[in-house]
């Protein structure tokens, strides 16, 4: 497990083939989780306020979104059932195929194995943000 002066972290990307605005309007619509971020939320989510509780692998947890903004960032703050609270910077940026979404995963309470773990998660949640994505916009849309 890591230690709070040796965090590892690991940026993971998806390309997308659709306008970056389109894919950060709907990965940043809470409701739309569920379809795309089974590694964060299983079921609906539940809005409280500034924030969202969900039903998730790691258990109940609390999310914080940044607000919704011009700039594709997405980053979030998840507060797990031990109390600890893992920030996640998330970006949608231009790409010349479409948008690419660029997650951090960090590794914060994990063991080297479950750090693995999360970032296989991460990358299948991304690799379903596209394929949600791409098969609801047409071809139109899926390039700037």
């Amino acid at each position: 497990m890591s230690t709070d002066a040796d965090v590892a972290s690991r940026h993971l990307s998806q390309v997308i083939h659709v306008d970056p605005d389109v894919v950060y309007a709907f990965a940043s619509d809470v409701h739309n989780l569920p379809q795309w971020a089974a590694g964060l939320a299983n079921s609906s989510v539940a809005i409280h306020d500034d924030h969202l509780v969900v039903d998730s692998p790691m258990g109940g947890v609390t999310v914080r979104f940044v607000a919704v903004n011009d700039f594709g960032v997405l980053d979030h703050d998840v507060t797990l059932p031990s109390g600890t609270t893992v920030n996640n910077p998330v970006r949608v940026i231009a790409h010349p195929d479409g948008a690419e979404v660029i997650f951090t995963v960090r590794q914060i309470e994990l063991t080297d194995e479950g750090f693995e773990r999360d970032l296989q998660t991460v990358g299948e949640d991304l690799a379903r943000l596209k394929a949600c994505v791409e098969s609801r916009w047409p071809a139109g849309v899926r390039s700037r």
